[in-house]
């Protein structure tokens, strides 16, 4: 059981301009669609995603409410064979000019119309603009680590060391090359991180979640909104820093 990444969460304020600019601009199509009373929910993905690839959750809240950008999320990265011919087309296309390559070699940011931020980075596998990783910060490297090898069973995948910050990425054990790693973000400077609302969660997807998340209580996660409490359609638990992961069976 590789307990693949299935999609990552973030919320909009606007959820029609907002499925505008990633169709035009990232080429996404809509994968499926969940409507509630009070919120929509919309996933997205290129049109040839891996079959292991993660796809990425608009949630968007009827009551018009606004959102908090927060800093313990950081950003999603997406995939492309080239960084500096894509961030150009991107530029030709309106979108708005934030981190490019010029400033970056090997990789550059941009800003969707809520202000997520989105890595492109340079990849020679996987669907163009499919998502190679989410980053998130954290507060205590070694207790952030272990709680995704412990809980989740994912192992080391890379580490990008710097003067002031360090990187660690995660991979689930067996998972494609295509799938999307979790990325650790260390700041050696002892700061503190607001969690937000901008960004809601990452999803891991599992065959049994019933027998799944007694194997997370058994490994002590978090036992936050349990399967009982969710109608055993889904689940969820949070990191050692917070952050919120739902747990789900793909179909």
């Amino acid at each position: 059981m590789s307990h693949t990444l299935d999609h990552v969460m973030m919320r909009v304020e606007d959820l029609e301009e907002t499925l505008d600019w990633y169709t035009t601009h990232l080429g996404y199509e809509e994968k499926g669609r969940w409507e509630a009373d009070t919120f929509t929910n919309v996933y997205l993905g290129p049109e040839d995603v891996h079959e292991e690839g993660a796809v990425l959750e608009l949630t968007y809240n009827h009551d018009g409410r606004s959102y908090e950008m927060g800093d313990a999320w950081g950003h999603i990265a997406v995939r492309v064979k080239d960084v500096e011919e894509a961030y150009e087309e991107l530029m030709d296309g309106g979108v708005e000019d934030y981190r490019p390559p010029a400033e970056n070699p090997g990789y550059a940011f941009v800003k969707d119309l809520d202000g997520h931020e989105i890595e492109i980075v340079e990849r020679d596998h996987g669907a163009r603009y499919s998502i190679d990783h989410t980053m998130i910060r954290v507060e205590d490297a070694d207790a952030a680590i272990g709680w995704w090898t412990r809980k989740m069973g994912y192992q080391a995948d890379g580490r990008w060391e710097a003067d002031s910050f360090s990187n660690y990425f995660l991979t689930p054990e067996g998972a494609a090359e295509e799938a999307m790693t979790v990325e650790l973000t260390y700041n050696y400077d002892g700061r503190t991180y607001d969690m937000g609302d901008a960004w809601g969660h990452l999803a891991v997807e599992c065959d049994d979640l019933e027998e799944f998340w007694g194997t997370l209580m058994t490994r002590e996660a978090e036992d936050y909104r349990d399967p009982e409490s969710c109608d055993y359609n889904y689940a969820f638990t949070k990191t050692f820093g917070g952050h919120e992961v739902e747990v789900i069976t793909r179909e």
